[in-house]
């Protein structure tokens, strides 16, 4: 990572501020190709931090440093890229708009004060955007709008704005609007100045023709409106509605206030590519937008979990930063972003690093105290040190080895936690196998690097079918996570995904275990009678003794048990565990001299068998619960295709959100290992879905024959 460089520049030294007054902390989100990464692009190039925009698509841009994403012209995961601005310095943090990765998103809005949604002009609004919305929305958090892309051929702006008014409510309404006629410029509706890109950036400033200014009067005065509406100043309206012409410093103020506080929403037309309105983008980021003093510190906790009381973006208050991502770069080894809350990080210093909550994602909980030698301000790929980090900037740090994502940083005196943010569920499974023996020590060692940071993956090694499975949040993210092992190393294949079926009884048989073997010396003697019935579903397994008149002896009726609950865990026709019966043991024989708990052991294993061979066996596949959250438009489609899929639906409700609505449905397991694509196209993207294991149903006969002989292959 340090050691990676696009060719546009690095911009020099990094800046250490010493005020959080004086950072800002914006987050860019917005659906794939809205246009994000190009505009950090212009934005850095305005600022002077590099001497030229890169390009997605020639994978020379600063974010988008991954090889993967390189490969994939798209971001893939979340970069921090730095600018200052008026005095103030501004921490860029690109995300991705791929549904694949909101788990960087979620990242990126944690480690955030404020977000930039960006759309495209020629686009509109995808669901993904407005569920986005909707999350900051419940957190209070600022957010505004930039529609980029004005100079798509396709790109219609005020269509745009309609979408965007439409998806996010109200308080969503311009600051400017494009310049008519084809010029490449702004018109503000507060100041109503033209804002001239014809010679680039900086625009000069002018004056509109009286048609231009006609055009956007209704536009001025729905803005107005709506920032008097937001005003602490009750006598703003009835001087408005008087007449009276109200001051454009007083109107910027009420703006500014009102978009801190997350009740006003300022859209900006934006062209990354002329550099129309990258000015008003920068004076809106650095002046209307909140500092990390207004923004409130999650909570945090002792590594007990005891209450630590509120924290503050206090530099000299105790020390709690937290790792927002993790990556492994091949020079410099482990590298952490890291949002610092409160207090100051310093090099040469002894940090504590603490992670729990997170074992289900094969994130074992830990503490660790090590040292910090370098911190660094993050600049996509590129490192460069700094003196100190203060409370409520971004940095980097290099070789913290036990950081993970969503570990908290703090002071080995007073040990903090921090509660770790929302991740969403991995849905699809990927099962991947090594080729040769020195790819499985590599593929061991890439898949802890990769698991430590990515909390979205989930690794399970499952004991049942023998498998390494890799659970994603789709196909995009597979692609990524088998790049980067083979990237590192592990040459891996993938194989189809097998679900842990059980075996029952289908009725009652009878077993005869018989295990005798006379070859000289002590021999092997036991004979035992059993009969086997089926338990309701859930039941699990019962063992009892109706051994009349000793033919058994007491001591061997436990052996017998032990024998028939080893055969149990290995199956009996397709290699599956057996569940949900009674085995009752009624009678047997025993020798004085050559019967042994051994003996007995594999005569219950035997006697097991021996009723199968005389019973009906059935297999049981799992069932899961899912819960569907959809739009409306597409409930048909989806309950026929989980009616498709030997689904049962429970029942629909409608959400909390308008035109969306609920299904629950029980589905097999075997029917949802693609479930997360094949939901993600019927619905193009709008549909999400949990799951949850509920039960043991039997298999249909029609399917149980090919189960059987598919596990006997194997």
């Amino acid at each position: 990572m340090a050691a990676k460089s696009t060719d546009n520049g690095d911009g020099g030294a990094a800046v250490a501020v010493d005020d959080p007054a004086k950072v800002r902390n914006i987050v860019l989100v917005g659906p794939s190709g809205s246009g994000k990464t190009t505009l950090t692009e212009a934005l850095l190039t305005a600022a002077g931090v590099i001497s030229r925009a890169g390009s997605v698509t020639e994978g020379t841009t600063v974010c988008d440093h991954d090889p993967a994403a390189q490969r994939q012209q798209r971001s893939v995961g979340l970069a921090v890229a730095p600018l200052m601005h008026d005095g103030i310095k501004i921490n860029l943090i690109d995300t991705p708009g791929y549904a694949d990765f909101v788990g960087e998103v979620r990242a990126g809005l944690r480690a955030a004060d404020a977000a930039l949604f960006v759309v495209s002009a020629a686009e509109g609004v995808d669901p993904a955007t407005t569920a986005l919305w909707e999350e900051c929305a419940a957190v209070g958090m600022p957010r505004a709008v930039v529609i980029a892309r004005l100079d798509h051929q396709r790109a219609d702006f005020p269509a745009e704005l309609a979408a965007c008014q439409e998806a996010f409510g109200a308080g969503v309404l311009p600051l400017y609007l494009p310049a008519s006629g084809g010029k490449p410029g702004l018109i503000g509706l507060i100041t109503r100045r033209l804002l001239d890109y014809s010679g680039g950036y900086p625009p000069a400033a002018g004056e509109p023709d009286a048609a231009e200014l006609d055009q956007v009067t209704d536009a001025r005065n729905a803005l107005i409106e709506g920032v008097i509406e937001q005003s602490e100043d009750e006598s703003l309206m009835d001087r408005y509605l008087g007449g009276e012409e109200i001051e454009a410093e007083t109107l910027i103020s009420d703006l500014e206030t009102a978009v801190a506080r997350g009740s006003f929403h300022p859209v900006i037309p934006v062209s990354a590519l002329t550099g129309v309105g990258i000015a008003e983008v920068l004076e809106a980021l650095s002046g209307a937008f909140p500092s990390p003093l207004e923004h409130p510190i999650p909570e945090v906790t002792d590594p007990q979990g005891h209450p630590q009381g509120e924290l503050k973006a206090d530099p000299s208050g105790p020390l709690a930063a937290e790792v927002i991502r993790t990556s492994i770069d091949s020079y410099v080894g482990r590298v952490s972003l890291v949002r610092v809350f409160s207090g100051t990080l310093r090099p040469e210093r002894p940090v504590h690093v603490s992670g729990h909550g997170l074992a289900e994602r094969g994130h074992d909980d830990h503490d660790a105290d090590e040292r910090v030698a370098h911190i660094y301000s993050p600049l996509g790929a590129n490192l460069r040190e700094v003196p100190y980090c203060v409370a409520g900037d971004v940095c980097a740090l290099t070789k913290v080895t036990s950081a993970e994502t969503g570990d908290t940083v703090s002071a080995p005196d007073r040990p903090l936690l921090m509660t770790p943010w929302q991740m969403p569920e991995p849905l699809l499974p990927v099962a991947i196998v090594a080729k040769t023996r020195s790819d499985e020590d590599a593929l061991s060692r890439n898949l802890n690097r990769l698991v430590a940071g990515d909390p979205t993956l989930r690794l399970e090694r499952n004991a049942e079918t023998h498998q390494l499975v890799l659970w994603c949040m789709g196909e995009a993210h597979a692609d990524v996570v088998l790049a980067r092992l083979r990237a590192g190393g592990a040459d891996v294949d993938t194989e189809p995904v097998k679900v842990a079926l059980r075996e029952t009884f289908g009725g009652k048989a009878r077993g005869h275990g018989r295990h005798v073997k006379q070859s000289g010396g002590h021999g092997q003697y036991a004979v035992c009678d059993i009969e086997v019935e089926p338990l309701p579903v859930g039941a699990g397994f019962e063992f009892l003794d109706k051994v009349v008149g000793g033919s058994v002896p007491n001591q061997f009726i436990g052996s017998v048990e032990k024998g028939v609950r080893a055969q149990l865990t290995k199956g009996l026709t397709a290699g599956y565990p057996v569940v949900d019966i009674r085995v009752t043991l009624f009678d047997g024989k025993a020798h004085s001299v050559d019967s042994s708990d051994a003996a007995f052991q594999t005569a219950g294993s035997m006697a097991l068998k021996d009723a199968a061979a005389n019973g009906k066996i059935s297999l049981l596949e799992p069932i899961d619960e899912v819960v569907v959250r959809l739009p409306d438009d597409h409930l048909g489609t989806v309950l026929g295709d989980l009616s498709s899929r030997r689904g049962r639906v429970l029942g629909t409700e409608a959400d909390t959100a308008a035109g969306y609505s609920k299904v629950r449905a029980e589905v097999p397991a075997t029917s949802l290992l693609r479930y997360a694509i094949d939901l993600r196209s019927m619905t193009s993207g709008s549909a999400t879905f949990m799951r949850s294991f509920v039960r043991y149903d039997p298999l249909p006969d029609s399917l149980a024959a090919g189960a059987i002989a598919a596990a006997k292959e194997n």
